[in-house]
């Protein structure tokens, strides 16, 4: 079982980190959804191809844009 330190750390134990492919270095993203944690290893390229079928808006100018993202 993994404990929180008082810097707030988590050591995952072996086992967990040989099934995800996780070593020491390698970068991790967390989620925090309807009370649990997800974590997820991040891996180069995996998002590649990700916004492909997403079709920009011509009928609206950059910083039309800008301002309706700022409100």
């Amino acid at each position: 079982m993994s404990k929180v330190s008082a810097k707030r750390q988590i050591t995952l134990p072996v086992d967990q980190c040989q099934a995800l492919g996780i070593r020491p270095g390698d970068e991790v993203e967390i989620f925090i959804y309807e009370g649990h944690l997800t974590l997820v290893k991040k891996m180069p390229g995996r998002a590649y191809g990700l916004l492909r079928s997403v079709k920009p808006k011509s009928d609206i100018s950059d910083e039309e844009s800008r301002q309706s993202a700022i409100v």
